[in-house]
């Protein structure tokens, strides 16, 4: 059963109208977890942070929570008790655009590739940091808002249109995740300059942490780079600059 978290409204007094409104306009995040101490610390903490929160424990529960709220992003749980975290990711990207941020465990490398390949926007393995999340949140979300930004960058026969989020080369679409297309016009924007990991970390994922995150950017980097060849791409190229990170190629 989806449930919503937010500061007490018999708290607020008639004087702080203003601020009230103020928290209706904030970022609301959906979390769908069943892990109910998880759930509740996370929505404190997501508060405090200057999000609105609403939640829910099972899939039953987030079917109703995306019919009653106007989420602005999701933060999935793929492990949920009464069905596939996926099964329903597959519903959300299927039915509207909205931002996907997906929980799971060490173990659940193979969950979690199958979530971005669905279309997740980026991924938090537990046990996770809450300011971390919070930061995830608002790098997707910045990166929801800039969409709409009327900018293409075009780089030899490749097309990167930052306004549709579309990419494409010699006038067919190669299909990307949102990770995946973010990481491509980040190259696209500055052909020839070198990116280190921590910048593309910054860039695209709004995080500067070490270690498990960087193998992300270079697992990103790779399956990037195949889609590129299957669809055809010889130039631009992503190389590799030994020692330091990787660049586009004209």
């Amino acid at each position: 059963m989806a449930t919503a978290s937010s500061a007490n409204p018999q708290q607020v007094g008639t004087d702080d109208a203003r601020q009230l409104s103020a928290r209706a306009r904030r970022p609301v995040i959906g979390f769908v977890d069943d892990e109910s101490d998880l759930v509740a610390m996370s929505a404190d903490y997501l508060i405090r942070d200057g999000f609105s929160v609403v939640t829910a424990g099972d899939v039953r529960g987030a079917d109703a929570l995306l019919r009653a709220h106007p989420l602005d992003l999701l933060v999935l749980d793929l492990m949920l008790p009464d069905g596939s975290g996926l099964d329903l990711l597959r519903g959300v990207i299927a039915g509207r655009h909205l931002p996907v941020i997906i929980l799971t465990g060490r173990a659940e490398e193979h969950e979690r590739i199958v979530g971005l390949e669905l279309g997740a926007d980026d991924y938090v393995v537990k046990p996770f940091s809450l300011p971390e999340l919070g930061a995830r949140i608002r790098a997707v979300l910045r990166r929801a808002q800039s969409a709409g930004a009327e900018t293409v960058h075009r780089v030899g026969t490749l097309t990167v249109d930052t306004r549709s989020r579309q990419a494409g080369v010699d006038g067919r679409a190669v299909d990307l995740t949102p990770l995946e297309f973010d990481l491509l016009a980040t190259f696209a924007a500055a052909p020839r300059q070198v990116f280190t990991a921590g910048q593309l970390l910054a860039a695209v994922w709004g995080s500067t942490s070490g270690g498990r995150e960087r193998s992300a950017v270079a697992e990103h980097v790779y399956r990037l780079r195949r889609k590129l060849t299957r669809a055809g791409v010889v130039r631009p190229r992503i190389v590799t600059v030994r020692g330091v990170g990787y660049r586009l190629d004209p």
